[in-house]
Formats: structure tokens, C-alpha cells, sequence
């Protein structure tokens, strides 16, 4: 699976507008997130925002601190949201040490839950 930033260096996307908004990026977020009933919404900001840093980045390692600030959230919100996400399988996290931030690996996969109705199942990307 290709990494987005090689994805990105591919299609050598230019943006033709002076537009605040546009010029500031976007991020898309999978519809299989979007629609997980077992997903808090805290936790579909966070994948957003891990998607967000890893856009430009090809990895992302913001500090638990940059997310409670980007997200609008106290600390130990985030580190709630993050670990959700974690034990989803939706993102890994390895442990830099030494004070340094965490990497993140944000995983876009097929999990299915014990109920086999057609919500309960992540879409492959």
C-alpha cells in the first residue's frame, strides 16, 4: 500500500485560488469512520486529525498537547479519544521514549464486528 504523501508527489496537485479556506488543505476522512456507531465522536476527530498531519508528512507524531489544542479539548479528553482509536485498531502507537512525541500508523482496514448486519462492517480502502 502506497504511503499518501507518494500518492500526493503522483498527482502533483495545484491549486489555482487566493481562497483562505482551500489554500489551508482539507482532509477527508473515510465514510466507514464517519458511519461507525461504535466510534465516539472524540475519536473521529482524532482520526481526522492524525489524517490531517499525516497528509503533508507521510507520518504524523503530534504531541498529545498540539492534539488537545488543534481539537478544541483538555489533554486527558484526547488521550481518552487516542486510546479508543487504539484498542479499535485504528491507529498504532509507537513509543518514542526519552521525551519525545509518539508515532502514529493510522490503519484503514476491514474489521468486522461480532454483528454481521451491514453497519457493523468497515469498508475496505
Amino acid at each position: 500500500m502506497k504511503q499518501i504523501g507518494e500518492v500526493i508527489r503522483e498527482h502533483n496537485l495545484q491549486l489555482a485560488t487566493d481562497n483562505p479556506v482551500v489554500r489551508g488543505g482539507f482532509t477527508q476522512v473515510p465514510n466507514f469512520i464517519l458511519k461507525d456507531p461504535n466510534l465516539s465522536l472524540g475519536a473521529k476527530v482524532a482520526y481526522s486529525m492524525f489524517l490531517s498531519y499525516a497528509w503533508h508528512n507521510d507520518s504524523c507524531f503530534p504531541g498529545q498537547d498540539r492534539l488537545a489544542e488543534d481539537m478544541g479539548m483538555s489533554r486527558s479528553r484526547v488521550t481518552e479519544f487516542v486510546g479508543e482509536l487504539e484498542r479499535a485498531g485504528l491507529i498504532a502507537i509507537t513509543r518514542r521514549g526519552q521525551g519525545k512525541t509518539n508515532l502514529y500508523t493510522v490503519h484503514f482496514q476491514v474489521k468486522p464486528t461480532g454483528d454481521k448486519s451491514p453497519r457493523s462492517r468497515r469498508a475496505d480502502i
